[in-house]
């Protein structure tokens, strides 16, 4: 029988021991690695998790500023923020984008071009935010949607603040318009854009972008672990924009719109003290609310291939030959540079030739004028004295001359857009069409035809600058601007932005003596708006060849197609003595300057002179009543 194998007690416990030992050490190990990990989670690295977790469930929502208001001198509203009702889709709470876009497209017309850009829109945000579908909803079109509501889990009728132009397209090219951002000019923009949708495109909406879009403000939101928002924990309110002031006076632009009527062409109306536009007139024109969301294909298609060109800003995009305007100026070169004389005589037998050639420069008047001087030379507007002045001139010293003016060169007007025109020289030619200058040429350049072209703004600032004796004052749209948390005006001061300097400052006089002619003297071109005119007009006709025409033939308006007429117009300031108002008009294919432009300046000048000629003619008022806006 096998003896009992008998337990070694000690050997046992002294392994007991051991392994209390190890575990014991494991465990403190263990215990001070958790120690140190929630000492470096809690103490040091504290603010870091804090920050971490705030981020987790509080959104920054941006909060868009309203836009500041554009007013006309006179305080009349141009351009506002206005509240209109919009289609908003939240994501989150729609089982399926597209069923509910078929369905809903039975109840509120929806375009192609719209659920474009609310799918592409829909990438861009969290599930949770709103993105807009259809803006400006009509009555019936709300009315219809609250038929149909309970059907739309997590699409609502927002009213959301949407730019607004109550007068439509009058004074649109000065205004210009907001439209969407677009993914271009988004990537350009900064934080102060979060959450805005428009921008300005064209003109003083462009152009004074940072002072109407005011600053962005931000909105605290806490969200469930699925983005969906909970509460509103605070907010920092956003900085409206400023508004502006405009020199323009809206019911003078309307006077002006309403004097060309249906007829394409241009009104530049200056104060010439201060450099102000009164009137900025472009026609045809268009209708700016149409852009502000997204103008529909078919409407930007008729606007675009339209052949009167209503996107086209005239006054600082058209380039004209400033015909015959621009004789009174040459006029003013020709007594500087000694070439004439006030009281000088050229015969005019109705065409011109020079030395040596058989080529006639022809008179618009085809018996002549018989002999001329400065006065009648500017007042009948005959060509063969300013022929025979350009040729003595010579082509560099004319391009010298207007230059000063400022002729082929842009005003620096604050909206942007603006063409320089051209005022040609010898090296003008050489550098840009690699020829040789003719003499022919200068004759031509001499009663304001041929390469010379010329915007209607620089015509209408040249002419202030004639009035103001040299001295040009800086045009400009923007009067002031307005904070709201202001009570007064900021008001922009008028600066020269240049002085033509003439060496006998007689010879002004003399050449506005000789526009005073063209209105007022029985043989004046503009003679018919001067007659009973209560206050003194110094003023040019002109008329701008759209066609060439071979040698020997005639030009016959009545024969000739409607765009291929020649353009007619007039350059202006008055009263002569006190000088209130410079104006220059354009007529497309309007003909003569003297029965097609010159009755429009009349109109807006008797209109903008009304007090003056109240004040100083209480009996003989000659201004229309105007409308009101």
């Amino acid at each position: 029988m096998a003896r009992p194998l008998l337990k070694d007690y000690f050997r046992e416990s002294k392994i007991l021991n051991n392994r209390i030992i190890v575990a014991s050490v494991i465990i403190v190990i263990l215990t001070f690695a958790v120690i140190s990990r929630l000492f470096y989670l809690q103490i040091l690295s504290h603010d870091h998790y804090t920050t971490l977790s705030q981020e987790n469930r509080v959104t920054l929502v941006p909060i868009p500023p309203q836009r500041g208001v554009i007013y006309d001198r006179n305080g009349i509203v141009l351009a506002q923020d206005a509240p209109a009702f919009s289609i908003e889709v939240t994501p989150d709470k729609i089982e399926n984008i597209d069923v509910m876009l078929q369905a809903l497209g039975a109840v509120v017309s929806l375009s192609e071009r719209e659920i474009k850009r609310f799918r592409r829109e829909l990438k861009q945000k969290r599930r949770f935010e709103a993105v807009p579908l259809r803006f400006n909803l009509s009555d019936e079109e709300m009315a219809r949607f609250a038929v149909n509501r309970y059907r739309f889990p997590g699409v609502e009728i927002k009213a959301r603040m949407v730019r607004d132009y109550p007068l439509g397209e009058l004074g649109v090219h000065a205004l210009g318009y907001v439209g969407r951002i677009n993914e271009a000019e988004q990537k350009k923009l900064d934080t102060n854009y979060s959450g805005t949708t428009h921008i300005g495109k064209l003109g003083i909406e462009k152009a004074y972008e940072n002072i109407l879009h005011g600053t962005v403000g931000v909105e605290q939101v806490e969200t469930t672990a699925r983005g969906e928002a909970m509460r509103v924990l605070g907010h920092i309110l956003p900085v409206a924009g400023k508004n502006l002031y405009l020199t323009l006076d809206i019911n003078l632009q309307a006077v002006a719109e309403g004097a060309l009527g249906g007829k394409r062409g241009a009104v530049v109306a200056i104060n010439p003290k201060n450099g102000e536009i009164l009137a900025f007139v472009s026609r045809p024109g268009y209708d700016p609310n149409l852009f502000v969301n997204g103008i529909s294909s078919e409407d930007y298609d008729a606007l675009q291939t339209s052949l009167d060109k209503p996107l086209i800003n005239r006054v600082l995009q058209g380039q004209y030959p400033p015909g015959s305007t621009v004789k009174p100026f040459y006029a003013l070169a020709g007594l500087e540079y000694n070439k004439i004389t006030p009281g000088e005589a050229v015969s005019c037998r109705g065409y011109f030739q020079l030395p040596g050639l058989a080529h006639r420069y022809r008179d618009w008047k085809k018996e002549g004028h018989g002999a001329v001087n400065l006065d009648t030379a500017v007042a009948q507007s005959c060509d063969v004295y300013f022929y025979t002045l350009a040729q003595s001139l010579g082509i560099d010293a004319m391009a010298t001359f207007m230059g000063q003016f400022g002729l082929g060169k842009k005003t620096g007007i604050d909206v942007p857009g603006e063409m320089m025109g051209v005022m040609p020289s010898s090296a003008w030619k050489r550098k840009v069409l690699k020829q040789p200058w003719y003499g022919g040429e200068t004759l031509i350049v001499g009663i304001g035809q041929g390469y010379v072209l010329t915007t209607p703004l620089q015509l209408a600032t040249i002419t202030a600058t004639l009035a103001n004796h040299g001295f040009q004052m800086q045009p400009h749209l923007l009067r002031g601007t307005h904070d709201l948390g202001s009570a007064n005006m900021m008001t922009q001061k008028p600066t020269v932005s240049k002085r033509v300097p003439v060496a006998n400052g007689a010879n002004w006089q003399t050449v506005i003596n000789s526009m005073v002619s063209v209105v007022h003297s029985p043989r004046g071109t503009a003679y018919g708006i001067g007659v009973k005119a209560p206050y003194k007009i110094a003023g040019k006709t002109g008329t701008a060849q759209v066609a060439s025409i071979k040698q020997g033939e005639r030009y016959k308006e009545s024969e000739t197609p409607e765009r291929l007429r020649d353009h007619a117009l007039f350059v202006a300031f008055a009263p002569v003595e006190d000088p209130q108002i410079a104006i220059a008009v354009i007529i497309e294919n309007g003909g003569h300057g003297s029965s097609a432009a010159a009755p429009v300046a009349r109109t807006v000048m008797d209109y903008y002179l009304r007090d003056w000629i109240e004040r100083t003619h209480p009996r003989q008022s000659a201004a229309a009543p105007g409308p009101s806006l």
